[in-house]
């Protein structure tokens, strides 16, 4: 499942650098499924809707730092456990139970955004 990022962040800063797929955020910033990745063209995102990866979407956070579910892979593929959450001062990289995925998906995730 994908990671999420809870109101308890205190905005430092220490996940953003260690996510390979770019999925992390400042609260505020606009998004694309492009940035840090290798994906051109069209995608489609998890709740099957098929966007250009150069399209910015809303913030999903305005106060606090977040994560892109569409981009988060758990760091499957690049690294033993997620980076996010092995670097939060405060424990607030946690599991998003509205994302469940299992290994394999999250791997076929991992490829779509870097081919």
């Amino acid at each position: 499942m994908a990671i999420k990022i809870t109101d308890e962040c205190i905005n430092c800063g220490a996940c953003e650098p260690e996510c390979p797929n770019n999925a992390i955020y400042e609260g505020g910033v606009e998004w694309a499924i492009k940035d840090g990745t290798t994906v051109t063209g069209n995608y489609i995102l998890m709740d099957g809707e098929t966007v250009s990866a150069d399209k910015h979407f809303e913030p999903i956070s305005t106060d606090v730092y977040y994560i892109v579910p569409d981009k988060c892979t758990e760091c499957q593929g690049f690294h033993e456990e997620p980076q996010c959450a092995a670097v939060c001062p405060v424990d607030c990289c946690v599991p998003d139970e509205m994302y469940k995925e299992t290994v394999e998906e999250l791997m076929n995730k991992k490829e779509k955004l870097h081919i």
